[in-house]
Protein backbone atom coordinates (compact mmCIF):
# COMPACT_ATOMS: atom_id res chain seq x y z
CA UNK A 1 0.00 0.00 0.00
CA UNK A 2 1.21 3.48 -0.83
CA UNK A 3 1.86 6.00 1.92
CA UNK A 4 -0.86 8.59 2.52
CA UNK A 5 -0.41 11.91 0.77
CA UNK A 6 0.05 15.15 2.72
CA UNK A 7 -3.52 16.06 1.79
CA UNK A 8 -4.70 12.73 3.19
CA UNK A 9 -2.88 13.48 6.45
CA UNK A 10 -4.59 16.87 6.69
CA UNK A 11 -8.02 15.38 6.06
CA UNK A 12 -7.42 12.60 8.57
CA UNK A 13 -6.43 15.08 11.28
CA UNK A 14 -9.54 17.19 10.68
CA UNK A 15 -11.95 14.27 10.48
CA UNK A 16 -10.57 12.47 13.54
CA UNK A 17 -10.40 15.51 15.82
CA UNK A 18 -13.07 15.53 18.57
CA UNK A 19 -12.45 19.26 19.18
CA UNK A 20 -14.93 22.01 18.32
CA UNK A 21 -12.54 23.20 15.60
CA UNK A 22 -9.19 22.10 14.22
CA UNK A 23 -6.31 23.29 12.02
CA UNK A 24 -3.80 20.87 10.49
CA UNK A 25 -0.52 21.91 8.88
CA UNK A 26 1.58 19.34 7.00
CA UNK A 27 5.09 20.24 5.86
CA UNK A 28 6.67 17.88 3.33
CA UNK A 29 10.38 18.75 3.05
CA UNK A 30 13.26 17.41 1.00
CA UNK A 31 16.79 18.75 1.24
CA UNK A 32 20.25 18.17 -0.22
CA UNK A 33 23.66 19.41 0.85
CA UNK A 34 27.38 19.37 0.13
CA UNK A 35 30.17 20.24 2.58
CA UNK A 36 33.87 20.68 1.99
CA UNK A 37 37.08 21.44 3.91
CA UNK A 38 40.73 21.98 2.91
CA UNK A 39 39.83 21.82 -0.78
CA UNK A 40 38.15 18.43 -0.44
CA UNK A 41 34.49 17.44 -0.51
CA UNK A 42 33.79 15.88 2.89
CA UNK A 43 30.09 14.99 2.97
CA UNK A 44 27.00 15.04 0.82
CA UNK A 45 23.51 13.90 1.53
CA UNK A 46 19.79 14.24 1.09
CA UNK A 47 16.89 14.05 3.51
CA UNK A 48 13.11 13.76 3.48
CA UNK A 49 10.85 14.68 6.38
CA UNK A 50 7.12 15.08 6.93
CA UNK A 51 6.11 17.20 9.90
CA UNK A 52 2.53 17.63 11.07
CA UNK A 53 1.12 20.32 13.36
CA UNK A 54 -2.33 19.82 14.83
CA UNK A 55 -4.12 22.67 16.60
CA UNK A 56 -7.33 21.90 18.46
CA UNK A 57 -9.83 24.49 19.69
CA UNK A 58 -12.28 23.83 22.52
CA UNK A 59 -15.10 26.18 23.45
CA UNK A 60 -16.59 29.11 21.61
CA UNK A 61 -15.99 32.84 21.26
CA UNK A 62 -13.78 34.54 23.84
CA UNK A 63 -13.83 31.39 25.94
CA UNK A 64 -12.03 29.30 23.34
CA UNK A 65 -8.92 27.42 24.46
CA UNK A 66 -6.32 26.07 22.07
CA UNK A 67 -3.78 23.27 22.16
CA UNK A 68 -1.04 22.63 19.65
CA UNK A 69 1.41 19.80 19.02
CA UNK A 70 3.96 19.16 16.29
CA UNK A 71 5.83 16.00 15.34
CA UNK A 72 7.09 13.78 12.57
CA UNK A 73 4.17 11.92 11.04
CA UNK A 74 3.84 10.01 7.81
CA UNK A 75 1.00 7.68 8.82
CA UNK A 76 -2.60 8.00 9.92
CA UNK A 77 -1.73 6.36 13.24
CA UNK A 78 0.89 8.96 14.04
CA UNK A 79 -1.44 11.80 13.04
CA UNK A 80 -4.14 10.36 15.30
CA UNK A 81 -1.68 10.45 18.20
CA UNK A 82 -0.92 14.11 17.51
CA UNK A 83 -4.64 14.89 17.39
CA UNK A 84 -5.09 13.27 20.80
CA UNK A 85 -2.21 15.27 22.27
CA UNK A 86 -3.45 18.56 20.83
CA UNK A 87 -7.01 17.93 22.03
CA UNK A 88 -5.80 17.06 25.53
CA UNK A 89 -3.68 20.21 25.62
CA UNK A 90 -6.65 22.34 24.59
CA UNK A 91 -8.90 20.81 27.26
CA UNK A 92 -6.31 21.54 29.92
CA UNK A 93 -5.69 25.14 28.80
CA UNK A 94 -7.33 28.34 29.97
CA UNK A 95 -9.31 30.42 27.47
CA UNK A 96 -6.90 31.90 24.95
CA UNK A 97 -6.23 35.62 25.16
CA UNK A 98 -5.94 35.79 21.37
CA UNK A 99 -9.16 33.89 20.67
CA UNK A 100 -10.87 34.87 17.42
CA UNK A 101 -13.04 33.34 14.73
CA UNK A 102 -10.99 30.99 12.58
CA UNK A 103 -10.37 32.06 9.01
CA UNK A 104 -12.99 30.44 6.78
CA UNK A 105 -13.15 29.14 3.23
CA UNK A 106 -10.60 29.36 0.47
CA UNK A 107 -8.80 26.63 -1.46
CA UNK A 108 -5.56 26.97 -3.39
CA UNK A 109 -5.89 26.10 -7.06
CA UNK A 110 -3.00 23.68 -6.68
CA UNK A 111 -4.21 22.04 -3.44
CA UNK A 112 -4.45 18.59 -5.03
CA UNK A 113 -0.95 18.64 -6.52
CA UNK A 114 1.79 16.45 -5.00
CA UNK A 115 4.66 17.92 -3.05
CA UNK A 116 7.60 19.36 -4.95
CA UNK A 117 11.04 18.00 -4.18
CA UNK A 118 14.74 18.68 -4.45
CA UNK A 119 17.62 16.22 -4.74
CA UNK A 120 21.38 16.15 -4.96
CA UNK A 121 20.99 16.83 -8.70
CA UNK A 122 20.31 20.49 -7.85
CA UNK A 123 24.12 20.78 -7.61
CA UNK A 124 24.81 19.20 -11.03
CA UNK A 125 26.37 22.42 -12.37
CA UNK A 126 27.80 23.69 -9.11
CA UNK A 127 29.67 20.52 -8.11
CA UNK A 128 32.02 20.35 -11.15
CA UNK A 129 32.75 24.06 -10.75
CA UNK A 130 33.58 23.40 -7.12
CA UNK A 131 36.17 20.84 -8.20
CA UNK A 132 37.77 23.44 -10.47
CA UNK A 133 37.74 25.92 -7.59
CA UNK A 134 39.55 23.39 -5.38
CA UNK A 135 42.27 23.03 -8.01
CA UNK A 136 42.66 26.79 -8.41
CA UNK A 137 42.83 27.33 -4.66
CA UNK A 138 45.38 24.55 -4.17
CA UNK A 139 47.59 25.97 -6.91
CA UNK A 140 47.44 29.38 -5.22
CA UNK A 141 48.11 27.92 -1.74
CA UNK A 142 44.65 28.70 -0.42
CA UNK A 143 42.20 26.52 1.47
CA UNK A 144 38.46 26.47 0.95
CA UNK A 145 35.85 25.47 3.55
CA UNK A 146 32.12 25.66 3.07
CA UNK A 147 28.72 24.23 2.37
CA UNK A 148 25.69 24.47 0.11
CA UNK A 149 22.19 23.50 1.18
CA UNK A 150 18.91 23.35 -0.72
CA UNK A 151 15.48 22.67 0.74
CA UNK A 152 12.04 22.51 -0.84
CA UNK A 153 9.13 22.49 1.57
CA UNK A 154 5.55 22.07 0.41
CA UNK A 155 3.08 23.13 3.10
CA UNK A 156 -0.56 22.06 3.19
CA UNK A 157 -2.84 23.91 5.61
CA UNK A 158 -6.39 22.78 6.22
CA UNK A 159 -9.04 23.73 8.74
CA UNK A 160 -12.45 22.61 9.91
CA UNK A 161 -13.71 25.96 8.59
CA UNK A 162 -12.91 24.98 5.00
CA UNK A 163 -9.38 26.24 4.39
CA UNK A 164 -7.32 24.17 1.99
CA UNK A 165 -4.12 26.09 1.23
CA UNK A 166 -0.84 24.98 -0.36
CA UNK A 167 2.52 26.73 -0.65
CA UNK A 168 5.86 25.61 -2.09
CA UNK A 169 8.97 27.24 -0.64
CA UNK A 170 12.42 26.60 -2.14
CA UNK A 171 15.26 27.78 0.08
CA UNK A 172 18.94 27.58 -0.74
CA UNK A 173 22.02 29.12 0.75
CA UNK A 174 25.77 28.84 0.38
CA UNK A 175 28.81 29.94 2.31
CA UNK A 176 32.51 29.58 1.59
CA UNK A 177 35.48 30.59 3.72
CA UNK A 178 38.92 30.99 2.19
CA UNK A 179 42.08 30.78 4.27
CA UNK A 180 45.77 31.04 3.61
CA UNK A 181 47.63 27.77 4.20
CA UNK A 182 49.11 29.11 7.44
CA UNK A 183 45.53 29.89 8.59
CA UNK A 184 46.66 33.44 9.32
CA UNK A 185 44.10 35.13 7.07
CA UNK A 186 40.43 34.38 6.49
CA UNK A 187 37.70 35.71 4.18
CA UNK A 188 34.08 34.71 3.60
CA UNK A 189 31.43 34.99 0.92
CA UNK A 190 27.89 33.68 1.06
CA UNK A 191 24.38 34.19 -0.18
CA UNK A 192 20.89 32.83 -0.71
CA UNK A 193 19.34 31.29 -3.80
CA UNK A 194 16.13 29.58 -4.85
CA UNK A 195 17.63 26.96 -7.18
CA UNK A 196 21.46 27.33 -7.50
CA UNK A 197 21.24 28.32 -11.17
CA UNK A 198 22.70 31.70 -10.17
CA UNK A 199 25.61 30.39 -8.03
CA UNK A 200 29.07 29.87 -9.55
CA UNK A 201 31.76 28.20 -7.43
CA UNK A 202 34.61 29.64 -9.50
CA UNK A 203 33.30 33.16 -8.98
CA UNK A 204 33.13 32.54 -5.23
CA UNK A 205 36.76 31.42 -5.24
CA UNK A 206 37.83 34.43 -7.32
CA UNK A 207 36.21 36.78 -4.83
CA UNK A 208 37.81 34.99 -1.89
CA UNK A 209 41.24 35.27 -3.56
CA UNK A 210 40.69 39.00 -4.03
CA UNK A 211 39.75 39.49 -0.38
CA UNK A 212 42.66 37.42 0.88
CA UNK A 213 45.00 39.59 -1.23
CA UNK A 214 43.81 42.61 0.76
CA UNK A 215 45.11 40.92 3.89
CA UNK A 216 48.75 40.89 2.77
CA UNK A 217 49.10 44.15 4.70
CA UNK A 218 47.87 43.95 8.28
CA UNK A 219 47.26 47.00 10.45
CA UNK A 220 46.36 47.08 14.14
CA UNK A 221 43.75 49.71 15.02
CA UNK A 222 42.37 50.71 18.42
CA UNK A 223 38.71 50.84 19.40
CA UNK A 224 36.83 53.95 18.38
CA UNK A 225 34.26 55.35 16.01
CA UNK A 226 35.11 54.79 12.37
CA UNK A 227 33.74 55.85 9.01
CA UNK A 228 32.43 52.40 8.11
CA UNK A 229 30.88 50.76 5.07
CA UNK A 230 28.53 47.92 5.98
CA UNK A 231 27.95 45.63 2.97
CA UNK A 232 24.47 44.18 2.35
CA UNK A 233 25.34 41.07 4.39
CA UNK A 234 26.14 43.10 7.52
CA UNK A 235 23.06 45.28 7.01
CA UNK A 236 20.93 42.11 6.90
CA UNK A 237 22.61 40.88 10.10
CA UNK A 238 21.31 43.96 11.93
CA UNK A 239 17.94 44.47 10.24
CA UNK A 240 16.72 40.94 10.87
CA UNK A 241 17.16 41.54 14.59
CA UNK A 242 15.23 44.81 14.23
CA UNK A 243 12.45 42.96 12.42
CA UNK A 244 12.31 40.24 15.06
CA UNK A 245 12.02 42.99 17.69
CA UNK A 246 9.04 44.69 16.04
CA UNK A 247 6.22 42.99 17.94
CA UNK A 248 3.33 45.42 18.34
CA UNK A 249 2.22 43.64 21.52
CA UNK A 250 5.65 44.03 23.15
CA UNK A 251 5.82 47.68 22.06
CA UNK A 252 2.32 48.37 23.35
CA UNK A 253 3.37 46.99 26.74
CA UNK A 254 6.31 49.41 26.90
CA UNK A 255 9.07 46.85 26.47
CA UNK A 256 10.77 47.72 23.20
CA UNK A 257 12.43 50.47 21.20
CA UNK A 258 9.10 50.93 19.42
CA UNK A 259 7.22 51.75 22.64
CA UNK A 260 5.80 55.22 23.15
CA UNK A 261 6.71 56.81 26.50
CA UNK A 262 3.82 56.14 28.83
CA UNK A 263 1.96 53.52 26.83
CA UNK A 264 1.31 52.57 23.23
CA UNK A 265 3.49 52.27 20.15
CA UNK A 266 5.56 54.69 18.09
CA UNK A 267 3.67 53.90 14.89
CA UNK A 268 3.45 57.15 12.95
CA UNK A 269 6.73 58.58 14.27
CA UNK A 270 9.57 59.63 11.98
CA UNK A 271 12.57 57.36 12.60
CA UNK A 272 14.85 58.96 10.03
CA UNK A 273 14.93 61.90 7.63
CA UNK A 274 16.23 59.62 4.89
CA UNK A 275 13.70 58.28 2.33
CA UNK A 276 13.95 54.78 3.79
CA UNK A 277 11.51 52.04 2.81
CA UNK A 278 11.48 48.86 4.90
CA UNK A 279 8.88 46.35 3.81
CA UNK A 280 7.92 42.72 3.38
CA UNK A 281 6.11 41.38 0.34
CA UNK A 282 5.34 37.69 -0.34
CA UNK A 283 5.54 38.33 -4.10
CA UNK A 284 8.87 40.20 -4.10
CA UNK A 285 11.24 38.53 -6.55
CA UNK A 286 13.43 36.60 -6.01
CA UNK A 287 12.42 36.41 -2.34
CA UNK A 288 8.91 34.98 -2.77
CA UNK A 289 7.44 33.75 0.51
CA UNK A 290 4.21 32.25 1.84
CA UNK A 291 1.18 34.42 0.99
CA UNK A 292 -0.81 33.34 4.05
CA UNK A 293 -0.23 32.95 7.80
CA UNK A 294 1.14 29.61 9.01
CA UNK A 295 1.34 29.71 12.81
CA UNK A 296 2.01 26.47 14.73
CA UNK A 297 1.85 28.25 18.11
CA UNK A 298 0.65 31.53 19.55
CA UNK A 299 3.16 34.14 20.73
CA UNK A 300 3.52 37.90 20.88
CA UNK A 301 4.18 37.83 17.13
CA UNK A 302 1.74 35.18 15.89
CA UNK A 303 -1.61 33.57 16.66
CA UNK A 304 -2.91 30.10 15.86
CA UNK A 305 -6.32 31.69 15.34
CA UNK A 306 -4.87 33.66 12.39
CA UNK A 307 -3.87 30.62 10.35
CA UNK A 308 -4.76 31.16 6.72
CA UNK A 309 -5.01 34.96 6.84
CA UNK A 310 -3.88 36.31 3.46
CA UNK A 311 -0.64 38.29 3.36
CA UNK A 312 0.33 41.14 1.05
CA UNK A 313 2.94 43.84 1.02
CA UNK A 314 3.39 45.50 4.40
CA UNK A 315 5.38 48.72 4.77
CA UNK A 316 7.09 48.67 8.15
CA UNK A 317 8.91 51.96 7.53
CA UNK A 318 7.64 54.24 4.77
CA UNK A 319 9.61 57.36 3.81
CA UNK A 320 11.46 57.09 7.11
CA UNK A 321 8.28 56.88 9.20
CA UNK A 322 7.37 53.87 11.31
CA UNK A 323 4.14 52.73 9.69
CA UNK A 324 3.52 49.22 11.06
CA UNK A 325 4.66 46.61 13.56
CA UNK A 326 4.00 42.87 13.46
CA UNK A 327 0.38 42.45 14.55
CA UNK A 328 -1.94 39.55 15.18
CA UNK A 329 -5.68 40.21 15.08
CA UNK A 330 -5.54 40.25 18.88
CA UNK A 331 -2.73 42.80 19.19
CA UNK A 332 -4.36 44.95 16.49
CA UNK A 333 -7.40 45.28 18.77
CA UNK A 334 -5.12 46.46 21.59
CA UNK A 335 -3.21 48.99 19.50
CA UNK A 336 -6.00 50.17 17.22
CA UNK A 337 -3.85 49.48 14.17
CA UNK A 338 -4.41 47.33 11.07
CA UNK A 339 -3.63 43.62 11.19
CA UNK A 340 -0.09 43.18 9.85
CA UNK A 341 1.25 39.66 10.50
CA UNK A 342 4.90 38.82 10.03
CA UNK A 343 6.07 37.81 6.54
CA UNK A 344 9.02 35.59 5.69
CA UNK A 345 11.11 38.16 3.81
CA UNK A 346 12.45 41.67 4.40
CA UNK A 347 13.55 44.43 2.01
CA UNK A 348 15.29 47.71 2.76
CA UNK A 349 15.62 50.35 0.06
CA UNK A 350 16.58 54.02 -0.01
CA UNK A 351 14.94 56.19 -2.66
CA UNK A 352 17.41 57.41 -5.26
CA UNK A 353 20.19 55.03 -4.21
CA UNK A 354 21.31 53.37 -7.45
CA UNK A 355 25.08 52.89 -7.11
CA UNK A 356 26.50 49.37 -6.72
CA UNK A 357 27.40 48.38 -3.15
CA UNK A 358 31.17 48.36 -3.77
CA UNK A 359 31.11 52.00 -4.92
CA UNK A 360 30.53 53.31 -1.39
CA UNK A 361 34.19 52.93 -0.41
CA UNK A 362 35.20 55.51 -3.07
CA UNK A 363 34.34 58.47 -0.84
CA UNK A 364 35.91 57.11 2.36
CA UNK A 365 39.16 58.90 3.19
CA UNK A 366 40.02 56.83 6.26
CA UNK A 367 37.69 54.12 7.44
CA UNK A 368 36.65 50.49 7.36
CA UNK A 369 34.86 48.01 5.12
CA UNK A 370 33.21 45.14 7.00
CA UNK A 371 32.33 41.67 5.76
CA UNK A 372 29.75 40.43 8.26
CA UNK A 373 28.81 40.35 11.93
CA UNK A 374 28.29 37.49 14.35
CA UNK A 375 27.52 36.59 17.95
CA UNK A 376 24.94 39.40 17.96
CA UNK A 377 23.19 39.91 21.29
CA UNK A 378 20.78 42.50 22.69
CA UNK A 379 22.12 44.90 25.31
CA UNK A 380 19.11 47.20 25.81
CA UNK A 381 15.65 46.49 24.35
CA UNK A 382 14.50 50.06 24.98
CA UNK A 383 17.01 51.37 22.42
CA UNK A 384 17.62 48.08 20.61
CA UNK A 385 21.31 48.46 21.39
CA UNK A 386 23.10 45.39 20.05
CA UNK A 387 26.60 44.09 20.56
CA UNK A 388 28.56 41.56 18.56
CA UNK A 389 31.79 40.91 16.72
CA UNK A 390 33.14 41.50 13.24
CA UNK A 391 34.14 38.40 11.33
CA UNK A 392 36.21 37.14 8.38
CA UNK A 393 37.55 40.42 7.07
CA UNK A 394 37.67 43.99 8.34
CA UNK A 395 39.45 46.05 5.69
CA UNK A 396 41.22 49.39 5.91
CA UNK A 397 40.06 52.02 3.43
CA UNK A 398 42.38 54.95 2.67
CA UNK A 399 41.75 57.50 -0.03
CA UNK A 400 38.82 55.53 -1.38
CA UNK A 401 40.82 52.32 -1.82
CA UNK A 402 41.27 49.16 0.22
CA UNK A 403 44.86 49.13 1.47
CA UNK A 404 44.93 46.30 3.99
CA UNK A 405 43.17 44.36 6.71
CA UNK A 406 42.77 45.27 10.36
CA UNK A 407 41.95 43.43 13.56
CA UNK A 408 38.45 42.40 14.59
CA UNK A 409 36.29 44.52 16.87
CA UNK A 410 33.36 44.26 19.23
CA UNK A 411 30.67 46.74 18.19
CA UNK A 412 27.82 48.43 20.08
CA UNK A 413 25.13 49.89 17.85
CA UNK A 414 21.37 50.15 17.44
CA UNK A 415 19.99 49.41 13.96
CA UNK A 416 17.27 51.98 14.65
CA UNK A 417 19.92 54.65 15.24
CA UNK A 418 21.83 53.56 12.15
CA UNK A 419 18.77 54.23 9.97
CA UNK A 420 19.01 57.87 11.06
CA UNK A 421 22.82 58.22 10.96
CA UNK A 422 23.93 56.65 7.69
CA UNK A 423 25.18 59.09 5.06
CA UNK A 424 25.19 56.96 1.90
CA UNK A 425 23.40 53.89 0.63
CA UNK A 426 23.78 51.72 -2.44
CA UNK A 427 21.18 50.05 -4.60
CA UNK A 428 19.25 47.26 -2.91
CA UNK A 429 20.43 43.76 -3.81
CA UNK A 430 19.57 40.25 -2.58
CA UNK A 431 21.57 39.64 0.59
CA UNK A 432 22.23 36.92 3.13
CA UNK A 433 22.78 37.30 6.87
CA UNK A 434 25.83 35.39 8.10
CA UNK A 435 24.38 35.39 11.62
CA UNK A 436 20.70 34.65 10.98
CA UNK A 437 20.54 33.27 7.43
CA UNK A 438 19.82 29.70 8.50
CA UNK A 439 16.59 30.97 10.11
CA UNK A 440 15.73 33.92 7.86
CA UNK A 441 17.35 33.80 4.43
CA UNK A 442 15.13 36.02 2.31
CA UNK A 443 16.50 39.56 2.56
CA UNK A 444 17.40 42.33 0.13
CA UNK A 445 19.39 45.28 1.46
CA UNK A 446 21.78 48.00 0.33
CA UNK A 447 25.27 48.66 1.58
CA UNK A 448 25.32 51.69 3.88
CA UNK A 449 28.03 54.08 5.02
CA UNK A 450 27.96 55.11 8.69
CA UNK A 451 30.38 57.95 9.55
CA UNK A 452 30.76 57.03 13.22
CA UNK A 453 30.17 53.29 13.64
CA UNK A 454 31.03 52.38 17.22
CA UNK A 455 33.80 49.80 17.51
CA UNK A 456 33.66 49.61 21.29
CA UNK A 457 36.67 47.34 21.86
CA UNK A 458 39.28 45.30 20.04
CA UNK A 459 38.48 41.60 19.64
CA UNK A 460 41.07 38.88 19.31
CA UNK A 461 38.54 36.59 17.68
CA UNK A 462 39.66 35.35 14.28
Amino acid sequence: MSAPSPQDLVEHALSSSPADACVAIVRDSTSANLRWATNTLTTNGSMHAITVTVICFVGAGQGTASGSTTGSAASFERVSALVEQAHAAARQSSPAEDAAELVAGGESADWSRPSEQTSIEVFDRFAPELGEAFAAASADKRLLYGFVDHDVTTTYLGSSTGLRLRHVQPTGHYGCTGKTVDLGSSAWVGGATRDFTDVNALQLDTELARRLSWEQRKVELPAGRYDTVLPPTAVADLLIYLYWSSSARVAHDGQSVFSKPGRGTRIGEQLTDHPVQLFSDPSYQPLQAAPFVMAPISSNESSVFDNGLPLGRTDWVADGRLSALTQTRHSAQLTGQPVTPGIDNLVLSVDGAQAPPESLIGDVEHGLLLTCLWYIREVDPQTLLLTGLTRDGVYLVEGGEITGAVNNFRFNESPVDLLARFTQASATVPSFSREWGDEFSRTATPAVRVPDFNMSSVSRAS
